[in-house]
């Protein structure tokens, strides 16, 4: 009865031994997240009754999720994002007022280094697809147009794969980077996005299997929008009417964020755009909220993280 005793109280006392050690001269906000991730560890482990074996799988799990990890792909923000996490740390961090463009999860592809194109230019030039004209506005809250702002645009093609997937990839595709106009418009040419899986040939893949879930998500086009003076946003555009709106794996679907992609025929209107009849014309104006102290969303890439 002793040495049970001895060892109940043990274990009792590991989370405030563990929490004692921290030095008093931690840096007070690192402090601050190291000593609630113990606490809740701790208390994780406690409530399910970590077993060792579960523990040794886990330490697999992460272990091989780190070894999916190269400058293309990062499989602990996929994690992140199926978990629900990245949302959540996104709303906490990104309150915006109300007019301002929502901001929405990063997801695991995106890459630095965009070329440049212009507006009207085409991200898809020879790429198979349903043509689709994307154009609008970005504006601030007080609705005045920001001329020079700064378009970050990547997608997948038609049938759901990004450029870094593919086994040809050799340079950025179906990516770039555009100004506004004067006016603060832009317009770019592309195919319209298809929904598409995430990877699941990794642990990320194992973990949704077993939670029962499907991998995939709503056809979107991803934007990183910035300018000077404002908080930059990280968002999506969702294609109204496709599949997997209300079960995005991520969790990253927002209402606001969902746009009309409309068919045009008309043969004058793809002359006009540069395009071939039919197309889709999906129409956004981004709102911008102005910059709390200059204050701007660092935005991490596979290869930053890796």
């Amino acid at each position: 009865m002793a040495q049970t005793t001895e060892i109940q109280s043990t274990e009792d006392r590991l989370t405030e031994s563990a929490l004692n050690r921290l030095a008093n001269d931690s840096d007070p906000r690192f402090k601050q997240v190291i000593t609630a991730l113990i606490k809740h560890v701790h208390a994780f482990a406690r409530e399910v009754e970590l077993t060792e074996e579960e523990w040794f799988e886990g330490v697999k799990f992460l272990t091989a999720a780190g070894q999916k990890c190269d400058d293309k792909r990062q499989e602990f923000i996929l994690l992140s994002d199926v978990l629900g996490l990245s949302m959540l740390v996104d709303a906490i961090n990104h309150k915006r007022p109300a007019g301002a463009t929502e901001n929405t999860v990063l997801g695991p592809f995106f890459v630095h280094g965009a070329k440049e194109i212009k507006n009207g230019d085409n991200l898809a030039e020879d790429w198979d697809g349903e043509p689709t004209l994307v154009s609008g506005r970005v504006l601030g809250t007080d609705g005045k147009p920001l001329a020079n702002a700064l378009l970050d645009i990547w997608h997948s093609d038609d049938v759901g794969y990004y450029d870094v997937q593919l086994p040809t990839f050799e340079e950025k595709q179906l990516r770039g980077k555009l100004r506004t106009d004067a006016q603060g418009r832009y317009w770019f040419r592309t195919i319209k996005p298809e929904f598409y899986p995430v990877p699941t040939d990794g642990p990320v893949g194992i973990i949704l299997t077993r939670m029962g879930r499907h991998p995939y998500r709503p056809a979107h086009i991803h934007f990183i929008v910035s300018a000077d003076g404002y908080e930059s946003c990280v968002t999506h555009l969702f294609v109204k009417g496709g599949k997997y709106l209300d079960s995005d794996a991520v969790f990253g679907v927002k209402d606001s964020l969902i746009v009309d992609f409309k068919l045009n025929n008309s043969e004058a209107d793809a002359e006009k755009a540069g395009l071939k009849a039919p197309f889709y014309n999906a129409d956004f104006d981004f709102v911008l909220r102005p910059a709390d102290g200059g204050k701007v969303q660092k935005v991490i890439s596979p290869a930053d993280a890796v």
